[in-house]
């Protein structure tokens, strides 16, 4: 349940959002006009580059949906419990975030689709990394999700059951951290193109810092 999250929850899915944000609207703008925080279009995308038998676009498109997967599959094999509590060593998967970041803008600067994987890796890390705590769905890296359960929620409240405003206040904040982020996201490419995507690798730092800072790890 999400009454049975820590309140610093709110702050920090306000941020990955944000950097969610960030990604993906750099992505619409510069990867070809491709989403890369969330894998609807990409795989509407592969099913119709496969019925046009056009295989490097095919290719190309399995490969970011097998990085996002394989970003999720590394956050999996770090978290050891669904549970959110302080001191287990979150900061390490934002820093490999992060890097793969870094890696992307590399990659980009230098002609190579290579960045495109890294990018969908990261945000393949970071969503699984926010995903599940104590029964709560949580996602950063799109909003489908969060608009529908706000609407099942205004649906329960116009029949007359208890709204849950922190739940609510929650999925609020993800939804105005993705906007934000993709503001800033279509700003920022416009005079530094991927070196934009330096902003979230470097948000990702400072909050695996102020993470640690925080919450020293626990053994």
């Amino acid at each position: 349940m999400i009454s049975k999250l820590p309140r610093w929850v709110e702050y920090g899915s306000f941020i990955l959002a944000l950097v969610a944000g960030l990604v993906n609207s750099i992505g619409l703008l510069g990867f070809q006009h491709q989403a890369i925080s969330h894998l609807s279009g990409t795989a509407t995308l592969l099913g119709t580059s496969a019925f046009n038998a056009d295989i490097f676009d095919t290719l190309h498109l399995l490969l970011i949906l097998l990085s996002f997967l394989l970003g999720s599959a590394i956050s999996g094999y770090f978290i050891n419990s669904g549970s959110l509590k302080l001191g287990r060593n979150y900061s390490a998967l934002l820093i490999l975030e992060a890097f793969f970041i870094f890696g992307s803008v590399y990659f980009l600067s230098n002609g190579s689709e290579q960045g495109h994987y890294l990018a969908s890796a990261a945000c393949g890390l970071q969503n699984a990394l926010a995903t599940t705590y104590s029964g709560a769905v949580i996602r950063t890296t799109h909003v489908t999700g969060i608009f529908t359960d706000l609407g099942i929620m205004l649906g329960a409240k116009l029949k007359g059951e208890k709204f849950d405003n922190r739940k609510a206040i929650l999925f609020l904040l993800i939804i105005t951290g993705f906007i934000i982020g993709g503001i800033l996201g279509a700003y920022f490419f416009s005079f530094l193109h991927f070196n934009a995507l330096l902003i979230p690798a470097s948000i990702c730092l400072l909050l695996a810092l102020i993470y640690n800072v925080y919450s020293p790890p626990k053994y």
